[in-house]
């Protein structure tokens, strides 16, 4: 690589790995990329933990390996994404994880979340944007606090940090304890309106305002690094879903991204309005430049693209995921299959922890194929139930849907969800949207990118344009019955 060329390296930990991707923002193209997986475990039935050393010794990995890459004093700064609502517990003094991370998807809280009254439940989506559910991270704090001792008594010497997955990065790349406003406003702990934590949800759950980070700009400098030798600082953060949000360059009110990654989230920008859902879907913060705030209305799915794996892990009908559009193009239809993707409950718009995976519509002439391609297209019916709830809410219509993640490689998929949806389907050039959008915002938090350039750096690779597909709402109508009975 040529001396004179400067980079920004994107650190997008998620569920299942952690990556790095060192970004020539010139061409906004990545240029050299390593990963690494993560763990995850699984306790108990609904329980799902990670190890966050783990996460922090090969976060250390990947960011070595793309600064060697492009040579020493190149990397001019570094944005990370990160999984949502994962929770860290660690030792302000020492640095190190006090237990095991308990994951976005874990439902260990579900009944402590059930007994919140419907009092507290309207205070909580007035400020928060969210519904009360397991999902979010205030209730496993809680849990925490509850479970482990030697929480417990850091919390009493205060020396206790608690904080999502990029807050944890942050201190253990700078020393600071930070995050964004993306990052806050998914604790349920975090008011949107005012942009910071609330006294009175504090007090609620019982978590002392001390052991939370501080909550700034998704483009603001959270502090440098030792990168090689010399200094480089971390700056332009926000979740996974909306650093995506970003780098599709859904910018304008009305644009909307679906990610089909571990789970399927659709996000949906209302501009500089905070719109309540009627729907049980989540208003959240889309990102924030400075003073100005994006919010975004958004739907997910907690299953999506854990349902390919299953099918290559769990039952072992795939050599590899990319196997299943094969498969599933080898069947006319489902042959009357439906799948309903609740491993780990339904989200939006049910928010049913309860509820379990569920096949319906099994014959003796049933095959692999078959249920392949129903589980395929469970994840486009999701998309659907989402995008109807979210067109009715903002009461404005959706254009086109900007795709991202693994899953968006499938193109069966993606012409399955044009047919369903009934509007095209925009796949970019520039398929990791998520990394994308954090070496973004690192630029401008660096200034050397404008929030108006980004428009020009997204391209489309492939626009999967609606066709007339019968099936398909049959399809939907059956899954939806479906659903129904998954709910019971």
């Amino acid at each position: 690589m040529a001396a004179e060329k400067k980079y920004i390296i994107a650190l997008d930990a998620g569920t299942t790995s952690i990556r790095a991707m060192l970004y020539d923002l010139q061409s906004a193209k990545f240029v050299f990329t390593a990963q690494q997986e993560t763990e995850q475990r699984f306790p108990k039935s609904g329980w799902v933990e990670q190890d966050a050393s783990e996460i922090w010794f090969k976060a250390q990995y990947v960011l070595s390996r793309c600064a060697a890459a492009a040579g020493r004093g190149n990397v001019v700064g570094i944005g990370i994404a990160n999984q949502r609502e994962t929770v860290v517990l660690w030792d302000r003094a020492t640095g190190e994880p006090v237990a095991p991370a308990i994951v976005w998807q874990c439902r260990r809280t579900s009944e402590y979340c059930a007994a919140i009254p419907d009092e507290m439940r309207e205070k909580i989506a007035q400020k928060t944007g969210l519904p009360v559910d397991a999902y979010f991270s205030a209730s496993k704090i809680r849990w925490l606090l509850d479970n482990v001792p030697q929480a417990r008594d850091l919390l009493a010497a205060g020396k206790l940090c608690a904080g999502t997955v990029d807050s944890f990065l942050i201190f253990k790349l700078t020393g600071k304890f930070r995050t964004d406003h993306t990052n806050a406003s998914r604790t349920m702990l975090f008011n949107i309106h005012t942009l910071g934590w609330d006294e009175e949800l504090l007090r609620y759950f019982g978590i002392p305002l001390e052991i939370l980070p501080e909550a700034l700009p998704s483009t603001a400098c959270m502090g440098e690094t030792d990168l090689g030798g010399r200094k480089v600082p971390v700056a332009g953060v926000a979740g996974d879903q909306q650093a995506a949000l970003f780098g599709q360059a859904c910018l304008n009110e009305g644009d909307g991204k679906i990610t089909y990654g571990t789970g399927l989230f659709l996000l949906f920008n209302t501009g500089g309005k905070a719109v309540r859902s009627k729907s049980g879907l989540i208003t959240t913060v889309g990102y924030s430049i400075g003073k100005k705030t994006v919010y975004a209305l958004e739907g997910s799915a907690f299953n999506a693209g854990s349902c390919i794996q299953w099918l290559r892990d769990g039952l072992g009908l795939l050599a590899s995921s990319s196997e299943s559009e094969m498969l599933a193009l080898s069947v006319p239809d489902s042959g009357g299959v439906s799948f309903v993707p609740a491993f780990t409950g339904l989200g939006a718009p049910h928010w049913n922890s309860d509820a379990r995976g569920l096949l319906a519509g099994i014959t003796r002439g049933t095959t692999k194929a078959h249920l392949v391609r129903a589980v395929l297209e469970s994840i486009a019916y999701s998309a659907r139930e989402l995008c109807d709830c979210m067109q009715r809410d903002s009461g404005i219509g959706l254009r086109e849907i900007r795709c991202d993640g693994g899953a968006s490689a499938n193109n069966f998929l993606m012409q399955f969800q044009a047919d369903l949806l009934k509007i095209a389907v925009n796949r970019p050039a520039e398929r990791e949207s998520t990394a994308l959008g954090a070496a973004l915002l690192c630029a401008i938090a660096l200034g050397l990118v404008s929030e108006e350039e980004v428009f020009s750096l997204r391209r489309a690779e492939r626009v999967f344009a609606p066709a007339e597909n019968g099936q398909a709402e049959e399809g939907y109508r059956a899954y939806c019955t479906a659903v129904r009975r998954a709910l019971l």
